[in-house]
């Protein structure tokens, strides 16, 4: 079954650059939205098909042969004998033949258009840093300096990905549960579906299922997203009583806990994830660490004025200063944007919101946690595979892969070592006080972490981040310095994230059966040419959307990642005494894996095998700017699906799950795009519907 055909080149790059304007560009645009959905590839897999499908159908099945140059074997001498034979093979006729049509539109093809969508589609996380650097702090270096940093920042992680491939690709026990969506979704298009009665009616195949589901979505959305926007922030429980501070603190959705648990939004429902991907187990861990750290002990810490936090919001993703107010960390900067320490003292210290305090406190105890347990209940494994001992024997796909040539380590090291040089360019070309040695550091980071938060994403889908690690490191080696501390976490945090996706990708390949060179060759060109896409259309918003990143912009384009990230930048130049106990959970962390690990060494069978520290830790790594609300919907949908329904009628669950994921995705993704450019972005944002169900929710908020 062909891979790299013609079609699939022209189909994959024409959709991911002519399409990045559904893809990677409006996920570009959807990071300075809140809520922030994201353009998943599947509806990019979606689209692709029937492109697919009509190539196969429209064009020739000839076999086209290009002859190649050869010479007279009279020309060939007879001695030495060595160079005889090198010459021999030349003399033989030789010809490249290739088919615009080589049959049908197939799966492996299908496949690698989704890898490109997929390793392109995220917002690039240094586009972070150049957009607070530019409306924050009013620093601005231009759109190659933007381009350079986005390339090396991306693809740095690719060369990592491919050296860890024996630990995360080949194993059995790797899943990546985002993948059985995307295979999900594959099948339904590609194989036969009979009806085997599972279903409605008579019976219903998947792909009739997935249309229908997205039409819905499509429609439904007009709901929550345009026409009764407090289907979107339903608190209820706020409307009853919109003066009452406690009851907006506690069920509030922007600046609350989200105890009202409902909203009707699946932007909001999918914020952290969709809640039919995730197995079961993991989404019990993860609402057990938020109802635990949010729910119960930020409260508990705000509510008695533990570090000042009860003078402050208890939900936010700005800081403040000690009136109360927004820090304004323009007034602790001199002119060459470098901390002012008389400033400072003068102005007022850095205060952080509850939820952000508590995010501070988890991922210092997540930073050790992670390592701990990694060498505890993967060491083995790790130690059989710095020998190249097989890891795991193999399943049937490690063994039909055998079939196809694997990519030399040696590609992938070439690849690691170019752009890491890329990023030692950006850093010393433009102005931003990075010193080279930094920058080794900031990738020793991911380097280290890369395994384990590989272990924890391939079972869980809940990926480890190095977001407060790679914040505090250049606050204290580069003090006083925001842009170098920016430069440093986006190269160190979104090398590991580019990581991560990558090795999922490769994992996808490895369940179709596609060629690894063949995954190799997209990957890489794929995300080149969406680096030059997403810079530009960044450069394109920013100067064409008025009122970008005011809390007041009419189509909801506040930044929420941008003004978290800003928050991380000015706590790095200087952080309160209040904060400084969080360094302890460090020490915490590293020794809670051992009681868990040690029972479950004692008593095997018990369900504390089933215990795993980091996925508590790290599922709440989403607040800020996610809220209380969109971990409580996640868990009540999470609850129906992957339990209720799951239990109750596996067959239906089995067949239509993953559909229905895509399905609710592409959906929800294409009625907020077209509302947007329909109804929200012409006009300057004047056309709008005033009415109760439309501002109720700002009465408490």
């Amino acid at each position: 079954m062909p891979a790299l055909t013609i079609r699939m080149w022209f189909v994959g790059l024409i959709l991911c650059m002519t399409s990045r304007f559904l893809d990677s560009a409006l996920n570009v645009f959807f990071n300075f939205r809140s809520p922030a959905p994201t353009v998943v590839p599947l509806a990019l897999l979606l689209v692709s098909y029937p492109f697919g499908k009509f190539l196969a159908f429209t064009l020739p099945i000839t076999t086209y042969r290009i002859p190649l140059p050869y010479i007279s074997p009279s020309l060939v001498p007879t001695t030495p004998l060595t160079l005889a034979r090198i010459l021999r093979p030349l003399t033989y006729p030789h010809s490249i033949e290739f088919s615009f049509n080589p049959g049908p539109w197939n799966i492996k093809e299908h496949v690698l258009v989704y890898i490109m969508a997929n390793v392109a589609v995220g917002n690039p996380y240094a586009l972070n840093a150049i957009v607070v650097s530019e409306v924050y702090y009013n620093i601005r270096l231009g759109y190659w300096f933007a381009l350079v940093l986005v390339l090396a920042t991306q693809l740095t992680g690719f060369g990592l990905a491919g050296l860890c491939r024996r630990f995360l690709v080949w194993p059995a026990s790797m899943v990546w549960p985002q993948n059985l969506v995307a295979c999900t979704l594959l099948n339904t298009l590609h194989a036969e579906d009979e009806d085997d009665g599972i279903g409605f009616a008579e019976g219903m195949t998947r792909y009739k299922f997935f249309m229908i589901v997205m039409i819905a979505s499509f429609v439904f959305f007009f709901l929550p997203g345009y026409l009764f926007e407090a289907l979107s922030v339903f608190s209820f429980i706020c409307w009853a009583a919109p003066t009452n501070v406690p009851v907006n603190q506690l069920f509030g959705v922007h600046s609350g806990m989200g105890m009202s648990v409902l909203t009707f939004d699946w932007t909001q429902i999918s914020w952290i994830g969709s809640p039919l991907m995730v197995p079961w187990w993991a989404e019990v861990h993860v609402f057990i660490g938020f109802v635990f750290f949010f729910w119960i002990l930020t409260p508990i810490l705000y509510y008695t004025n533990s570090w000042k936090l009860g003078y402050f919001p208890i939900s936010a993703n700005e800081p403040y200063d000690k009136f109360g107010q927004v820090y304004n960390i323009t007034r602790v900067l001199t002119q060459s944007d470098t901390f002012d320490i008389e400033a400072y003292t003068a102005y007022s210290p850095l205060y952080l919101p509850a939820t952000y305090a508590m995010t501070y406190l988890i991922a210092f105890a997540l930073s050790t946690c992670v390592i701990v347990h990694t060498l505890l209940y993967h060491g083995r494994t790790l130690l059989n595979g710095f020998r190249k001992i097989r890891v795991e024997n193999d399943d049937i796909h490690a063994k039909l892969m055998r079939n196809y040539p694997e990519v030399p380590d040696w590609w992938y090291a070439l690849a690691f070592v170019f752009f890491f040089c890329m990023a030692i360019v950006a850093v010393e070309v433009w102005d931003t006080s990075v010193p080279v040695w930094a920058l080794v550091l900031a990738l020793i980071l991911p380097t280290i972490y890369i395994l384990p938060s590989g272990f924890i994403y391939a079972m869980t889908g809940q990926g480890i981040t190095l977001n407060i690690l790679a914040q505090i490191i250049p606050g204290v080696l580069l003090p006083g310095k925001p842009l170098a501390n920016m430069v440093f976490k986006a190269y160190s945090v979104q090398t590991l994230t580019e990581a991560t996706s990558f090795v999922q990708d490769l994992k996808l390949g490895h369940y179709v059966k596609v060629p690894p060179r063949a995954t190799f060759l997209v990957q890489i060109i794929a995300t080149i040419l969406a680096a030059f896409v997403q810079v530009g259309v960044k450069q394109w918003i920013f100067n064409n959307v008025p009122d970008i990143c005011d809390p007041n912009q009419k189509s909801q384009l506040t930044c929420p990642h941008n003004q978290v990230f800003f928050t991380a930048s000015a706590s790095a130049v200087r952080q309160g005494v209040y904060y400084y106990p969080h360094l302890y959970a460090i020490i915490v962390g590293a020794f809670l894996p051992l009681p868990f690990w040690f029972w479950q060494r004692r008593y095997p069978k018990s369900w504390i095998r089933y215990v795993s520290t980091p996925v508590i830790l790290n599922g709440v790594s989403s607040i800020p700017p996610a809220t209380g609300i969109n971990y409580s919907s996640w868990f009540a949908v999470a609850f129906i699906f992957q339990y209720w329904i799951r239990k109750k009628n596996f067959a239906w669950w089995s067949k239509f799950n993953y559909v229905a994921s895509s399905a609710l995705d592409c959906g929800t993704v294409v009625s907020l795009v077209f509302i947007f450019f329909t109804l929200q972005f012409p006009k300057g944002g004047g056309i709008v519907l005033n009415w109760w169900g439309n501002f109720v929710y700002q009465r408490s908020e």
